[in-house]
């Protein structure tokens, strides 16, 4: 029984009705809700709503014998606080909500820890904070924010709020609660309107706004160029890059010697090519293919050798260890290496010797692999092939290395089957792309879709990249496992696979299983029972959010959504810190005995996993950004959508053909008045009992476009 509980509870003539065992435990909760402060018997009695002599005896007799139990501790006669053993104090990453409120998620925890807006102190998303539980509501902890240990960012983006004395600078991320007060002589040429980034000064006060000042200027809203560099600096993603490193990519020595070409094994003279996107420029895998006669096959999957001319500790790598990754926005790829390096150095260009680190295999007529190598190449590209090139070959449409397409389509598409049969997860499907001006303004959408020319390329880089890891993972001759970075996927959580059973169900489909070891059979089934179907989309997107996120660890548990046991990224280094790493790691292990510290590959692997979310993050933000511009002209068109979520103060719907999201609040559906049932995730109408869940088919009318909060808002037709 907390604050809010303050109706009077008499005892009768015959004494207290309240319980001691009882009693104990609602004086704990006042206490663990304020687990600084200091109450007397009275404050305590008043705060639980005991007004009888009788009840305020006995809170002083259970408080007296609780500070004897060491849960309370009397710092003077009469009054009590908690002991310090019983303040439970955690440590995690806070995230905010629409509302103001917060949840902290707790590393060695499943379950998110809930902050009510009046309790998150001085916290602002994605800080890392320590938090004292307080109580729980609905069976889950509930807790309040006593320190912030770590600032995620100082630097916030936002558009100025002038007047004639000061400014406010309104944050664009709505995560971020609060707005910052700026004096004026700390506004850095900046005019009112404008969109800026400003630094965080001074914060004591929750009650008051944090003061800041202002460090770059981007421009004027709504300008293309301005707004992705907006959205780069509110996920704390670079610009540009800094002049020293500029200029040590511009001093490489592009030069091969021979004596670098004697030291590696020569695979210029065999037919290779690479097959990439079609705006793609750094081409950073290529696949050569040639026989050995009597049914035997050479397949060399040749990545481009990034950690040659990046040195560990250098700048260049000082650089890439701090980006960790490429990022790619809608109109834009933000390198994690100079243009120079990513773009022609190190980019496996046609008819260019390249240095390479590559994964060798000797392939049956069947695709058997019956002997594999891993090492240092230099090849030379035939050809560069788009998806769209290489499609024609398969459908054929072109007799361009037709014999070589062929052949390694056949066995990438026995790869695909054999890895779904033993348990790999079927999520490939569509793509949104933007079609843009030459001022970046969207003038179409469209969706690609995967055929066999991208899974032909997919499952050679998951050969690869399987066989890499399990042959440092797995080591022969009893020899034990070397320090290594994999890429890991956790099992699924079952309470999420539960909630998924329980979605599909109502829409008439089975999930047969939400055991982790069968769940992987279970979604393939659900996924073929959907296909083809107008909920296909919907229940594959809920399938992916019932799965864990893939991260980098030197913890091997595996890759449940591919079903392999060893798994690292060694095919993509120009675009991907941890491929960089693997590649030294492979070619130091053919040349020393010696092991690097674990500690140093697993502080690299976290760093890399968050900077992959962050990118990930910016990427979906530039998309929705392109959306809202996309939909701009189109208010008071009407479109078929399906719901897409469901929250207390909106139903998200996305758009059939556009797949554009945008929200319709439930305070502007006039025919009922809705609220959001948390229990079974569905909107419910108070008097007709209408019901909106997940996947529902729906109209709607674009009502209002919001750049700045990259916004839509629909109304339900």
């Amino acid at each position: 029984m907390g604050r809010k509980n303050k109706q009077k509870r008499k005892g009768n003539s015959g004494g207290s009705t309240v319980k001691k065992s009882v009693l104990r435990s609602e004086i704990m909760q006042v206490f663990r809700e304020s687990p600084n402060k200091q109450f007397n018997y009275k404050q305590l009695a008043a705060r639980l709503g005991l007004t009888d002599p009788e009840s305020r005896k006995t809170v002083i007799e259970v408080a007296r014998e609780m500070a004897d139990l060491d849960l309370l501790k009397q710092p003077s006669t009469g009054k009590f606080t908690l002991h310090p053993s019983q303040i439970a104090v955690i440590e995690g990453v806070i995230d905010f909500i629409k509302s103001g409120a917060a949840y902290v998620t707790v590393e060695s925890s499943k379950e998110d820890i809930f902050i009510p807006a009046s309790k998150t102190g001085l916290a602002l998303n994605g800080d890392t904070v320590e938090v004292s539980i307080t109580g729980g509501r609905r069976g889950k902890p509930e807790g309040k924010v006593i320190r912030m240990v770590n600032r995620n960012t100082t630097e916030f983006v936002g558009v100025l709020e002038l007047s004639q004395n000061h400014a406010f600078l309104v944050p664009s991320n709505n995560k971020i609660h609060t707005d910052f007060y700026i004096e004026k002589n700390r506004l850095n040429g900046a005019k009112n309107g404008e969109k800026v980034i400003a630094k965080i000064l001074d914060w004591t006060d929750p009650k008051k706004s944090p003061f800041a000042e202002v460090v770059t200027v981007l421009g004027q809203p709504g300008d293309n160029d301005v707004e992705m560099h907006a959205i780069l600096a509110e996920f704390g993603l670079p610009l540009s890059f800094p002049d020293n490193v500029v200029k040590a990519a511009n001093d490489i020595d592009v030069n091969i010697s021979q004596k670098e070409i004697d030291s590696r094994r020569d695979m210029r003279s065999i037919t290779t090519f690479t097959i990439d996107p079609d705006d793609a420029k750094d081409f950073d895998d290529a696949l050569s293919l040639r026989s050995l006669g009597e049914g035997t096959y050479e397949v060399g999957i040749h990545i481009a050798d990034v950690s040659h001319y990046v040195k560990p500790g250098s700048i260049l790598d000082q650089e890439a260890v701090k980006r960790a990754t490429s990022v790619y926005l809608v109109d834009r790829v933000v390198p994690m290496l100079p243009e120079v390096l990513s773009n022609y150095v190190c980019s496996l260009r046609p008819n260019e010797d390249k240095l390479c680190m590559s994964a060798v295999f000797e392939i049956s007529e069947n695709g058997t692999v019956k002997k594999e190598w891993f090492g240092k190449t230099i090849i030379n590209s035939d050809k560069r092939f788009t998806y769209e090139d290489a499609q024609a070959v398969i459908e054929g449409k072109s007799e361009t290395f037709a014999d070589e397409v062929l052949r390694l389509n056949r066995w990438a598409e026995q790869m695909r089957k054999d890895r779904i049969k033993n348990g790999a997860l079927e999520f490939s499907g569509t793509e949104v792309k933007f079609k843009l001006d030459e001022n970046g303004k969207p003038i179409g959408v469209y969706q690609k879709h995967m055929k066999e020319a991208n899974f032909l390329i997919e499952e050679f880089m998951l050969l690869a990249n399987k066989r890499v890891a399990a042959h440092v993972g797995r080591p022969k001759k009893d020899k034990k496992p070397r320090p290594f970075v994999y890429r890991i996927h956790d099992t699924p959580d079952p309470e999420k696979l539960k909630t998924l059973r329980d979605f599909v169900s109502r829409l008439g489909y089975k999930l047969e299983s939400i055991k982790p070891e069968n769940a992987s059979f279970a979604l393939n089934n659900l996924l073929h029972q959907v296909k083809g179907k107008t909920e296909e989309e919907i229940v594959k997107q809920m399938s992916i959010r019932s799965m864990s996120k893939a991260v980098y660890s030197t913890d091997n548990i595996g890759h449940y959504g591919l079903a392999f046991d060893f798994y690292t990224h060694f095919t993509s280094p120009i675009r991907r810190y941890p491929d960089v790493m693997v590649h030294r790691l492979i070619h130091d292990y053919r040349h020393s005995d010696k092991n690097p510290s674990i500690d140093g590959l697993e502080k690299t692997c976290k760093h890399s996993s968050n900077m992959e979310k962050k990118a990930t993050d910016a990427e979906r933000a530039s998309i929705k950004y392109k959306q809202v511009e996309y939909m701009i002209d189109k208010i008071g068109d009407v479109f078929d959508g399906s719901v897409s979520g469901l929250t207390k103060w909106g139903m998200y719907v996305e758009l059939t053909d556009s797949k554009v999201e945008g929200m319709v609040p439930l305070n502007t559906i006039d025919d009922d008045t809705y609220r959001y049932d948390e229990k079974t995730n569905t909107i419910v109408g108070a008097r007709y009992k209408e019901v909106f869940e997940f996947g529902d088919k729906v109209r709607v009318e674009v009502k209002a476009a919001d750049l700045i909060l990259k916004q839509l808002d629909f109304r339900l037709v």
